[in-house]
């Protein structure tokens, strides 16, 4: 399947971040060899995604448990998919933007109804440990990647791969590196520009971080993005940099060169997200 146009923001939790039951299920599961690669991924999930809301509509169906696999050091991680998330959510957005009779004969209210309880449940968080809710370990941009992700990583963890069968791009930490990166950025940023939509965005995400185990690893994707890329400008992209020189200018109060840097920025991720316009 053709690889989806879409950047990815992934957790591996450390099999200990799960109860016994996930651990001797996960276990099994790489050990038979089930285990996605992220290439593979997104478009399993959509497929998946797309078949279970066709199955009736009126309840949520119960679907696979899948996830990546990460070995780190002898240890295994697990990224799961949260599939009932990803259901709940197509589910909504099929009905976006359509006339309520066809969206209710397109989505029926009752099972809008439960998509949307599924995702205050886990937006809230509330009852997590009650109901057993998952976490999402994976977020997802499409044709582009959001400027306050790069502030999650570092020029220096960058994985490039331009082999003609696999060609990737993503960078790869530990969450306690991410979590300080976040951190030290929302300080500055709402030290320097208040509440702007910017420190918002780094403030909710770097929230997200804390759901999970100190020892998880952090994980950008370019994922279906290199094949709108050449492989020099793969090669010469260094977008954490220029977030992270970004953040010191605004720091410093620096404007000009803060202003360089994010209008760089832009202009070379604008001409990737033009490219939905035109397909």
């Amino acid at each position: 399947m053709r690889s989806l146009f879409a950047s990815y923001l992934r957790v591996y939790e450390p099999l200990t971040a799960f109860d016994r039951e996930r651990q001797v299920y996960w276990r099994r599961y790489v050990k038979e060899g089930r285990a996605i690669a992220p290439a593979e991924g997104p478009g399993r999930q959509r497929t998946t995604v797309l078949e279970a809301l066709g199955a009736g509509w009126t309840r949520l169906p119960e679907l696979p448990d899948e996830a990546y696999v990460l070995e780190a050091d002898e240890n295994l991680l697990i990224c799961p998919w949260n599939l009932r998330i990803r259901v709940a959510e197509a589910a909504l957005t099929a009905r976006d933007g359509v006339p309520s009779i066809l969206a209710d004969a397109f989505v029926p209210p009752l099972f809008a109804g439960l998509a949307k309880s599924v995702l205050e449940d886990w937006r809230s968080g509330s009852r997590v440990l009650e109901r057993g809710l998952p976490r999402v370990h994976e977020q997802v941009a499409t044709w582009g990647v959001p400027l306050r992700w790069f502030v999650f990583v570092d020029l220096s963890e960058r994985e490039l791969t331009l082999r003609p069968e696999r060609r990737a791009l993503r960078y790869r930490t530990e969450i306690s590196k991410a979590r300080r990166r976040a951190h030290r950025a929302h300080s500055v940023l709402r030290r320097s520009l208040g509440d702007a939509p910017i420190t918002a965005a780094v403030e909710e995400t770097a929230r997200w971080l804390e759901e999970f185990h100190p020892r998880s690893v952090v994980e950008l994707d370019y994922g279906g993005l290199v094949n709108l890329l050449s492989d020099e400008t793969l090669t010469e992209d260094d977008s954490p940099g220029l977030v992270a020189a970004g953040l010191a200018a605004v720091g410093r109060g620096e404007a000009d060169s803060a202003t360089s840097a994010y209008e760089r920025l832009v202009e070379r991720w604008r001409a990737v997200q033009l490219l939905e316009r035109c397909n």
